[in-house]
């Protein structure tokens, strides 16, 4: 759905329909917030003339606009964060945690999450027309930093008339967000909760997208990023999410879940129907049919230009970069922080999360226990829940 801000003011007035515990079914909703006569100036050069936000939005914003909470997603995350969008559909990917009397408590906080510039869920990116030429950008979407988005979230946020954060809270990605709206705009930010994320990107992190990047490149269907509709490159797209896939998960993890299983001959990759693709072949142990699976279905998700532009946005990502090095930004970072780091992270290891801790002058430490390496935050809710709780009824 397109809205102006008139619509948007109304859904407010509203507010939104719930059910005890839920947040219930959710409108995706579309905004513009840039055009040639407001164009959004990229950090890396050039500019876009055009720029649409898709967002949900859950709870009731006050008259003061001051009680909203962003959430910000990870890589390949969208704006689904919690509720259904019909009966019976799967929920959010934070379900667990937003809603009334949950952590995030939408009885008492309008909660907002939105598809990042770049995505592929609504929010201009690659896979969208280009007004010049009326065909996708494809590979020709400008370079765009998490600065950038954050600009753009920025943006969002003016137009539904919220005038500050009470919290910015993301993982992985998310987290670079977070981290990055208290150093551009630390008057709109009242708290921040990083989760399982650095302070820029490691050479470690780094060199996996680049595995990534090049397992879709070398795909002979990726036409040097010029693929038409519904041709991706499937097989390289679903290598790199292999790739990534081992990234987020822990050895532990792993070898408790499939160690040297394997599967019977002419088993289907897992329980349910199998997505139609040149990417479902035989697999003879579990973990590479794991892996396969997981590879179709974000082909069938996912853009794979989208996918070379967020991960070139997070290696490029670097807090203290022309700000005087992080210790001069974090230093500077005052409001109250909840940072989280996993102990099974290989991805982003918690010693950078004690790093930012450390130097953030009101920061408190939690380590998330958990053998499922760094998609703990999108699986221990248990102990996510506890401590986003505490932390947030701290907040004014």
């Amino acid at each position: 759905m397109h809205e102006t801000w008139g619509d948007h003011a109304a859904l407010l007035a509203r507010g939104s329909a719930w059910q005890p515990g839920s947040v219930g079914i959710v409108t995706p909703r579309t905004i513009q917030v840039a055009s040639p006569a407001e164009p959004l100036q990229l950090e890396l050069g050039g500019e876009l003339g055009h720029v649409e936000v898709a967002y949900e939005a859950y709870g009731q914003l006050n008259a003061k606009g001051d009680n909203a909470i962003l959430i910000c997603h990870a890589l390949t995350g969208s704006a689904h964060a919690a509720g259904s969008h019909a009966p019976g559909q799967v929920p959010g990917w934070w379900d667990p945690l937003i809603g009334p009397s949950k952590p995030i408590d939408t009885d008492r906080w309008f909660v907002l999450c939105s598809n990042v510039l770049g995505g592929c869920y609504g929010s201009t990116g690659p896979a969208s027309t280009d007004p010049a030429s009326g065909r996708p950008y494809g590979i020709n979407f400008p370079r765009y930093t998490i600065r950038d988005i954050v600009h753009v979230q920025k943006r969002l946020g003016d137009a539904l008339g919220i005038s500050r954060w009470a919290a910015v809270i993301g993982g992985s990605m998310g987290g670079m967000q977070a981290l990055e709206w208290a150093a551009l705009y630390p008057e709109a930010v009242g708290a921040i909760v990083p989760i399982a994320i650095g302070s820029q990107h490691s050479a470690w992190a780094i060199g996996l997208n680049e595995v990534a990047r090049r397992a879709i490149m070398a795909d002979p269907a990726w036409e040097s990023g010029h693929y038409e509709r519904g041709k991706q490159p499937e097989t390289g797209l679903g290598l790199a999410r292999a790739i990534a896939m081992l990234s987020y998960r822990s050895f532990a993890s792993l070898e408790a879940k499939f160690g040297r299983d394997r599967r019977p001959p002419g088993a289907a990759a897992l329980p349910g129907p199998q997505p139609s693709t040149r990417l479902a072949v035989e697999m003879s142990f579990e973990i590479a049919s794991y892996l396969n699976y997981q590879g179709v279905k974000l082909v069938e998700r996912f853009d794979a230009n989208a996918y070379i532009h967020l991960t070139y946005a997070m290696d490029d990502y670097d807090l203290g970069e022309g700000r005087g090095g992080v210790e001069k930004v974090l230093s500077g970072m005052t409001m109250p922080a909840l940072v989280l780091g996993i102990p099974s992270d290989v991805l982003y290891p918690e010693s950078e999360q004690r790093a930012l801790a450390e130097q953030l002058p009101d920061a408190e430490y939690v380590s998330i226990s958990s053998p499922h390496g760094h998609d703990a935050f999108l699986i221990e809710y248990p102990q996510l829940a506890a401590r986003l709780r505490r932390f947030l009824n701290g907040l004014d």
